[in-house]
């Protein structure tokens, strides 16, 4: 059922009516009329309209274009004598030729054509309204999606990076372990000196894999300016070895590693230049410490 409404809703009833078919559309309207009897009633109906429609715009003619007309007939003898005895044609009937006239009823049916491409072209446009109502709303619903999505994006870069921060902890953490609880390692302290008596630092040494640590969380150093680091030494037999330079303000590096070595019998640490000096500065040690 849904399809014959779909059927009668298409419009072709309408173009059967007023002719606009071709003879194998028709043959097929009237096929469907013949099987259905709600398009044979829909026909009747869209017949019964036009008719009326028709009959609403029919023009009668005035006296004198009637007179002018049957004066421009030319009857022989017989045809006059025919005519005579015929009374005259009431303006009833003459109403009734008028409205069977073709060319009069063609109008009508011309209008209701044109009536009918105005209803489908606004159904047209409508759709069109609704179609591009409905693309704003997909396209404002694609928006809130991507601008959702940003946030998820950021939400997830957000955990990538505390859990990049949390496995360093664990690294880190992990690697003290592993430090002070590896009997290979000699935990050196540093002590300050005159030049910084409340300094103080520790130096983990494992000769026997030859790495050097100092322990950067619980170091006490005084802070230095831009120019300067600090640089830290090892004595191996009287003569000081450079293991590298740090800075004295606290980072996210717990145990930082510094150069190798495979024995040292003390290590100091001294205020260098930026970038460190080749030989140890003696007036500005802060801490030392021996093996």
């Amino acid at each position: 059922m849904e399809d014959i409404k779909t059927y009668i809703e298409s419009g072709v009833l309408e173009l059967y009516v007023l002719g606009d078919l071709t003879p194998e559309e028709r043959l097929k309207v009237e096929e469907m009329a013949s099987l259905y009897p709600e398009v044979k009633v829909e026909l009747a109906e869209i017949e019964k309209t036009l008719g009326e429609l028709a009959d609403s715009y029919a023009i009668e003619p005035s006296e004198n274009l009637r007179d002018n007309f049957l004066s421009k007939l030319s009857f022989n003898d017989e045809e006059n004598n025919t005519l005579a005895s015929v009374p005259f044609i009431e303006n009833d009937q003459q109403n009734t030729l008028a409205n069977t006239n073709t060319k009069d009823n063609i109008i009508p049916l011309n209008n209701a054509k044109l009536n009918f491409y105005k209803y489908s072209f606004a159904a047209c446009f409508a759709l069109l309204i609704i179609s591009v109502a409905a693309l704003f709303v997909l396209y404002n619903n694609l928006q809130e999606s991507k601008e959702q999505l940003a946030v998820l994006q950021s939400s997830n870069q957000d955990y990538a990076n505390q859990v990049n921060y949390l496995d360093k902890k664990v690294e880190s953490t992990n690697e003290i372990l592993s430090v002070y609880t590896n009997p290979d390692y000699k935990m050196v302290e540093l002590k300050g000196t005159a030049n910084s008596p409340e300094s103080k630092m520790l130096v983990a040494f494992n000769p026997k894999e030859q790495k050097v640590m100092i322990d950067m969380k619980n170091m006490s150093m005084p802070a230095h300016d831009e120019n300067h680091q600090y640089q830290l030494w090892a004595l191996v037999d009287g003569k000081p070895v450079d293991l590298g330079v740090f800075d004295g303000v606290s980072t996210e590096t717990v145990m930082k590693k510094m150069k190798a070595i495979d024995k040292a019998q003390a290590f100091a640490v001294t205020l260098e230049p930026k970038g460190g000096s080749i030989n140890p500065t003696l007036e500005k040690m802060m801490v030392m410490g021996a093996i």
